[in-house]
């Protein structure tokens, strides 16, 4: 038995995940992760396996899985995240931009893989280029482009659109190329700093509720109930012939069907065959329609008439539907304006997360970003040169009382923030993440049994946290160091030198920050591994990622 799963239902899917985002009871949040170094010497292990090199080539690139322990383990490395709010998602779709010379497809309700667009072969409409958008970022559907049953591509568009009238209007040039628009709106700046892409359209939020004058007036105009205009456009497929002359003013006919109200003028040629129809009156409430020909029809009536059906009640009342809108674009600028987000650490996970919980709680996590990674506040420090983004840093776990081993503490540098260094304000934050593989089988990545495991002169396969009991050290593999951690601080801010406040975006207590978030809570349902980027106090990343429904 053939089944499809319909335009619609992707297009339903997004204003549905749009409409979850949007919802105040919920929170998601674009995060980024996995800055610990390329393990090529564990190729089991969690991570970038391969080498920087072989990583940052996409045709080399190991891919995301999707699978609860792989994505488990993303929730081990994450940094940070920002929250999607309303101001940063939208709707998109391809983007085609007008260009002279270019022969556009019309719109057409009928394209199916009998009847493809002509243009580009498309059986879908909106694989078709039936739209597009100027240099003005105002974007048009194309109701006519001169096409009929002789000329079945139809012409070159020569004149840009840039009218913003409410009816379907042609644009003028040297020579009048054929083609009819109708406008729907217009990008506004502010969508265009943020979503414009070299192949995305963002759409007005709210198209079927805004009160902004602009689009209601182009959504009211195209909805038949209102303005009883649905019908645009008459595909003369076959002229016929015999069919009687009407004069210069042609012959108005009804436009019978499942709707009511619609007219259409005839215009037949000396040679008998009716060579053009113009719509005089749209009507309202047609999923199909045919011209009444009575009057002018000969013995053996042969034309082809195809009135084009808008979708929903008419050009312009939901744009959604009527482009094919089952794409959304999410938007995030992480930059160096709060501590949560560190400009000296690296990432390349990129990544979307439904409704973590805060930390130490139930309740979901609300705030506009959070820092999944822990802290320490030092007072005992190496030079920022010694401490690299990846470092391994380690502390013996012992037991209260007999001081014996019973395991040790690892974790993965991912910044290193020096704040003071002077002699009696000796200051610096490191943040840090426990990578699970830390404790793994340091060969096999794994659960495999080995020393180092199973030995309490080992990691012990236990997760720890840090404490101020004991050393703390740390390695790139082949140099040492030795950190200390002030456990006399507590707070979010700190000022040591008395002259300037500084944020440190988490909350320290006795010199150790938790994660804002519990990094193993809430629903992952983005995850794309990407070139390594490593982050610059002077620069800014823009991410955009592009959901396909």
């Amino acid at each position: 038995m053939s089944a499809i799963v319909t335009d619609q239902f992707r297009i339903n899917n997004a204003g549905n995940f749009l409409g979850d985002v949007n919802n105040t009871a919920n929170s998601y949040y674009v995060f980024v992760g996995l800055s610990n170094p390329s393990v090529v010497n564990n190729p089991n292990a969690f991570g970038r396996n391969e080498s920087d090199a072989q990583w940052n080539d996409q045709s080399t690139r190991k891919s995301p899985v999707d699978s609860i322990n792989y994505l488990n383990h993303v929730r081990d490395t994450m940094i940070f995240g920002k929250k999607i709010t309303p101001d940063n998602i939208r709707r998109v779709v391809r983007k085609i931009n007008w260009v002279k010379d270019t022969t556009y497809d019309m719109y057409r309700h009928d394209y199916s893989p009998s009847n493809k667009a002509p243009n580009g072969q498309t059986a879908r409409l909106y694989d078709s280029n039936f739209y597009v958008i100027n240099k003005d970022f105002n974007v048009y559907i194309c109701i006519d482009n001169g096409s009929s049953g002789i000329n079945t591509t139809g012409n070159a568009s020569l004149n840009e659109p840039t009218l913003t009238g409410l009816e379907p209007f042609r644009a003028t040039g040297a020579t009048d190329d054929g083609y009819l628009w109708k406008y729907l709106f217009t990008v506004p700046p502010s969508d265009i700093i943020k979503f414009d892409a070299t192949e995305f359209i963002p759409l007005p939020n709210n198209w079927e509720t805004s009160t902004d004058s602009n689009i209601a007036n182009v959504r009211d105009n195209g909805n038949s109930d209102i303005s009883n205009n649905q019908i645009k456009k008459i595909f003369v497929e076959d002229g016929g012939t015999g069919y009687k002359n009407a004069g210069d003013d042609g012959f108005e006919v009804k436009i019978v069907g499942d709707g009511t109200g619609g007219r259409a003028v005839v215009e037949v040629g000396t040679d008998t065959k009716i060579s053009d129809v113009q719509v005089s009156v749209g009507g309202k409430g047609y999923t199909y329609g045919i011209l009444d020909l009575t009057d002018i029809q000969p013995t053996s009536p042969n034309a082809k008439l195809i009135p084009i059906i808008p979708p929903s009640k008419g050009h312009g009342s939901d744009i959604y539907k009527e482009l094919g809108a089952d794409r959304v674009l999410i938007y995030a600028r992480f930059d160096d304006s709060t501590k949560d987000f560190p400009i000296d650490t690296k990432f390349a996970q990129i990544g979307i997360v439904k409704n973590p919980t805060s930390i130490g709680s139930t309740e979901i996590y609300n705030q506009t970003q959070y820092s999944s990674v822990k802290s320490l506040y030092l007072n005992t420090f190496p030079s920022s040169s010694d401490v690299k983004i990846g470092d391994i840093i380690e502390q013996d776990v012992k037991t209260v009382g007999t001081g014996s081993t019973i395991g040790k503490v690892r974790g993965y540098v991912t910044s290193f923030d020096i704040i003071s260094e002077d002699s009696t304000n000796k200051i610096a934050v490191l943040k840090y993440y426990q990578d699970r593989s830390l404790y793994f089988n340091s060969t096999t990545g794994d659960q495999q049994d080995t020393t180092g495991i199973s030995s309490i002169s080992g990691a012990n396969g236990q997760i720890y946290d840090f404490s101020d009991q004991g050393a703390i050290t740390g390695t790139d593999g082949t140099s040492t160091y030795t950190i200390g951690i002030n456990t006399s601080f507590s707070g979010i801010t700190t000022n040591p030198t008395g002259t300037k406040v500084i944020d440190l975006g988490v909350e320290f207590k006795d010199g150790i920050a938790q994660s804002e978030i519990n990094n193993q809570s809430g629903d992952i349902i983005y995850l794309d591994n990407r070139q390594l980027i490593t982050r610059d106090s002077r620069q800014k990343e823009d991410i955009k990622v592009i959901l396909e429904f």
